[in-house]
């Protein structure tokens, strides 16, 4: 098993939980992981190959719910871009550990940032042409698992339900996250040790998972996006110490 400190472990099951919730319940809930799970495993060049697998087992989930509602033609058009994106985050993946830190930083405070200005902004229309969503997406969710936003933004243009919404969103997540797996190999970020750590976060994906209905429907949803935004960002400032 990896040498980990207690509250390594403690962190990172509650990054485990998270996002399980945030795959059936919260979306919100995983931004916060990205940071937290860089403090884990104390690399940002590591932290996403190492949640990759916790967000494959939480994606599993989320289709078995959602999966009578996905509507694949959306995402037709995003696909060359979303390689594109991915193949320019594997090359920044060869940056230095203090930079690719950085980075990762910056990303999550800008999908913060659209975040809070589609919460603000409720009634603003969104568009733009695929290549942005794709690219951006490609590129935040090789390098840092953070394409949520960029997502969100992507599927209200398609002006999709939400049992729709949702879905397809979780589609997405499951075919990204699989095909991430081959460049964190290349780079040799995959160890036993890092499965052995993914394979003992099943339960508590699974745990959120089940538990994130359940969870929503009694926190109000704007507390706990709010909670969720406000330590996001604490803990995401944290990475440029």
């Amino acid at each position: 098993m990896p040498e980990l400190a207690a509250w390594q472990w403690l962190l990172g099951g509650f990054c485990a939980l998270l996002i399980g919730i945030a795959k059936t319940g919260a979306p919100g809930a995983a931004m916060l992981t990205v940071p937290l799970m860089v403090l884990t495993v104390g690399d940002a060049r590591l932290a996403a190959a190492w949640t990759a697998p916790i967000l494959i087992t939480g994606d599993v989930f989320a289709v078995a719910y959602w999966r009578r509602h996905a509507e694949a033609r959306a995402l037709l058009s995003l696909v060359p871009w979303v390689a594109a994106g991915m193949v320019v985050g594997a090359a920044a993946l060869s940056l230095s550990e203090p930079v690719l830190r950085r980075i990762l930083g910056v990303i999550v405070l800008a999908m913060l940032a659209m975040n809070l200005w589609r919460r603000w902004r409720p009634g603003t229309g969104v568009g733009g042409h695929p290549s942005f969503y794709g690219i951006a997406a490609g590129f935040a969710t090789t390098v840092a698992n953070a394409a949520g936003p960029v997502m969100s933004m992507y599927l209200l243009m398609k002006n999709l339900p939400k049992e729709q919404f949702v879905a397809t969103g979780a589609w997405f997540f499951l075919v990204v996250n699989i095909a991430k797996l081959p460049i964190y190999w290349s780079h040799h970020f995959f160890s036993r040790s890092s499965l052995q750590f993914d394979a003992a976060m099943i339960p508590a994906v699974a745990c959120g998972a089940l538990g994130g209905l359940w969870l929503v429907r009694r926190i109000p949803q704007r507390f706990f996006d709010g909670l969720i935004l406000v330590m996001t960002a604490i803990s995401t400032l944290i990475l440029f110490r």
